[in-house]
């Protein structure tokens, strides 16, 4: 179990304290809500966690298979819905290793991004795209 403490700060700004580490982020409102953009929005959050669950997932992989992915990136780009309620509707993943990997290793680690549990943890209704470029 981990706890993260969330004070709102007021002018739709939020910090977020990580328990185990004492680790600090700030969220501000996206300008298209209301916010002035100037952090990470709750919803760039989730974008940013289903990336960063998918190289980690595939970093797992890579150890079993004893090979090396570092430089390995993820580009989310977010869609919200245009209509109510909003939403995330689509977080389209590109992931990019830049490192030779044999096509055999290539499936087992595609086949790792998809059991992300950020991915699996998100509504059906979130189109989650994934696209890889290898070498």
């Amino acid at each position: 179990m981990v706890a993260i403490e969330i004070e709102y700060q007021g002018d739709l700004h939020c910090e977020a304290v990580h328990g185990p580490s004492g680790t600090k982020l700030n969220t501000d409102a996206p300008k298209d809500n209301q916010g002035r953009g100037e952090s990470f929005s709750p919803t760039d959050l989730v974008a940013t966690a289903l990336g960063s669950c998918i190289l980690s997932v595939m970093g797992i992989m890579a150890r079993t298979l004893d090979i090396d992915i570092a430089g390995a990136t993820a580009s989310v780009t977010k869609e919200m819905t245009s209509s109510a309620p909003r939403r995330i509707e689509r977080l389209a993943v590109t992931i990019r290793v830049p490192k030779p990997v044999t096509e055999e290793n290539r499936t087992k680690l595609e086949r790792a991004a998809h059991t992300c549990p950020v991915h699996k943890s998100l509504h059906p209704d979130v189109q989650m795209p994934i696209q890889f470029i290898w070498g």
